[in-house]
């Protein structure tokens, strides 16, 4: 009786997983269904323990000293040295209406997250948590200097996005790894392709979403960049966003093109047997690459909705790309022709 209920409450956990990435990550459900059955639940197991991170960061009644005293107590959670019951009736409270009601809903389900972590190998269980805590760690510093004056430099600006994508890329490639001997031995080949992969993914958000993210109070830009192009980040709106402020973004968007080529050459370095975990590689990529043209063609645009791809190239890219998904030459190919014109160099 006993196995038996456990058995019903593992069923229960993985179906609550799939059910929520479904009804909030549509996009990222997706690309997790293309995964081989044994990476699958751990890829979104990550996924929800990263947005429960995210959360907590992004709440914003909570003081700098609760989101750091949370985001602690949430990796020792994931690491199994806390109970993720407490935690949960605990942080539930205190989250207010900027939350939205899903990620309340998975905050008050924590129990049930971590039953499903519990339940991963202990490789893929190292790797989640090595995420967790870096990515928590990462948050709380820069949540805490967070502003309108954007980031200082653009080395910041790398720091910033190795912390909250670019050890995601790490987190995948060690899964992969595990999964695959054959992946394992390219390792030290795959992981610094990952974290600039990670990154290019990550600048393409802080590009789409700079006005929407000015609007909270907070800008990721970095200062160098615009201020060798004469604009100052603290003083931007997008009423009076120039010529200067067009160059700067171009110049960041010559940067992202070159971590989303080293994207390329990270997915073209896998396997070619490995058609699941490829697509759900490309898939966001090729979303990348259409949102970094859009950017490109209208850099003085002034709200994301305006660069946004939409949902028939998002299928149509899907569809062109699984179906080259074994031939590097051919997808070397079409990222060329779609990065064509856009500024900085390919390295595919």
């Amino acid at each position: 009786m006993a196995a038996s209920h456990v058995s019903s409450s593992a069923q229960g956990d993985i179906a609550y997983q799939a059910e929520f990435l479904e009804g909030v990550a549509r996009t990222f459900a997706l690309t997790i269904a293309q995964l081989p059955p044994n990476l699958r639940q751990a890829v979104g197991n990550a996924y929800l323990l990263c947005r429960i991170a995210d959360t907590i960061e992004d709440e914003p009644v909570l003081s700098l000293a609760q989101k750091q005293a949370f985001s602690q107590r949430f990796a020792e959670i994931v690491a199994g040295r806390d109970d993720p019951v407490g935690f949960a009736r605990e942080l539930g409270p205190l989250l207010s209406s900027s939350t939205s009601h899903p990620e309340a809903k998975l905050v008050a389900n924590t129990p049930r997250v971590i039953g499903i972590t519990g339940r991963l190998t202990l490789a893929q269980r190292h790797a989640i948590l090595r995420c967790v805590r870096i990515m928590s760690r990462g948050m709380v510093e820069f949540q805490r200097n967070a502003s309108t004056e954007g980031l200082r430099d653009l080395p910041q600006l790398d720091r910033y996005c190795y912390h909250v994508a670019g050890v995601v890329g790490e987190t995948l490639t060690a899964l992969f790894c595990d999964h695959s001997e054959e992946i394992d031995r390219r390792r030290e080949e795959l992981l610094p392709l990952s974290v600039s992969f990670g990154q290019g993914l990550q600048m393409i958000n802080i590009l789409k979403d700079l006005w929407e993210d000015r609007s909270r109070g907070a800008c990721w830009l970095p200062r160098d960049v615009f201020r060798s192009s004469g604009v100052e980040l603290g003083s931007l709106s997008p009423e009076v966003a120039d010529a200067g402020f067009a160059d700067g973004l171009l110049q960041l968007a010559a940067i992202t093109h070159n971590h989303l080529a080293n994207g390329l050459r990270f997915i073209l370095s896998l396997p070619t047997h490995e058609t699941g975990i490829r697509r759900s590689c490309l898939w966001p990529l090729a979303i990348a690459v259409l949102t970094l043209r859009r950017i490109c063609r209208k850099p003085t645009f002034r709200s994301g909705r305006e660069v946004k791809v939409s949902r028939r190239s998002v299928w149509a890219a899907a569809i062109l790309t699984s179906a080259l998904v074994r031939s590097n030459l051919a997808l070397s190919l079409l990222f060329k022709l779609f990065t064509f014109g856009l500024p900085g160099r390919s390295a595919a």
